[in-house]
């Protein structure tokens, strides 16, 4: 049976229409960083998404190659997922989104090791005969977060965040998002075939107790 993270961990990427509190382990990802507006055509951010599943996928499909990663198991490859910050901006300015910057990500399986990473690179350049230098192994500790799904247009995303902010607030939580802890979304709908409205979208954001 294919091993399926969404399913397997539905309180970090399936939670509810309410907000909630979650703890998030260290989790490694495929990582290219960037800036600009996520909605440029064949600009940075669309770029990135290019460079990430090639990677995940010359991984997925090690198994038909002469490479045998070690502890290696089929798996559906996870949802495109993004931190993103503006500086100098407390929340998120919608009306200057050149100003975004952000790290697109793919969750690696467990049995993925940086050398195993660094070899899917050199593999993903060789057959598509792009560059992917930008795409980094990256770990990253997420730690305490609220949570909640967010169901719409991207541009709608602070309503939901207000309520998030509320409920923490009433658990006897303050937000804590500095330059290590990001906003945090996790893209469960394919754009490209999602009406807007449908959207489905994990929204997170780094909590301490008050």
């Amino acid at each position: 049976m294919v091993f399926d993270y969404k399913k397997a961990f539905k309180e970090l990427y399936t939670p509810k229409k309410n907000p909630s509190i979650v703890t998030v382990p260290s989790i490694n990802y495929i990582a290219v960083r960037g800036q600009g507006d996520p909605n440029t055509e064949d600009g940075e951010y669309k770029q990135s998404i290019g460079l990430l599943y090639g990677i995940a996928y010359t991984i997925k499909m090690s198994k038909t190659g002469s490479r045998k990663i070690d502890g290696y198991f089929d798996y559906v490859v996870p949802p495109l997922e993004g931190f993103w910050w503006q500086e100098g901006v407390k929340g998120v300015d919608y009306a200057h989104k050149e100003s975004f910057k952000w790290i697109s990500v793919l969750r690696l399986p467990d049995f993925v090791t940086e050398e195993d990473f660094c070899w899917a690179v050199g593999e993903a350049e060789k057959k598509k005969k792009t560059d992917f230098s930008k795409a980094e192994f990256m770990t990253y500790n997420e730690g305490l977060c609220v949570q909640c799904l967010h169901t719409g247009v991207y541009d709608d995303e602070p309503a939901t965040v207000a309520i998030m902010h509320e409920f923490m607030e009433n658990e006897g939580y303050v937000l804590d998002i500095t330059d290590k802890r990001l906003h945090h979304e996790i893209y469960l709908s394919d754009a490209r075939r999602v009406i807007p409205e449908k959207l489905k979208t994990v929204i997170r954001h780094p909590v301490k107790k008050a």
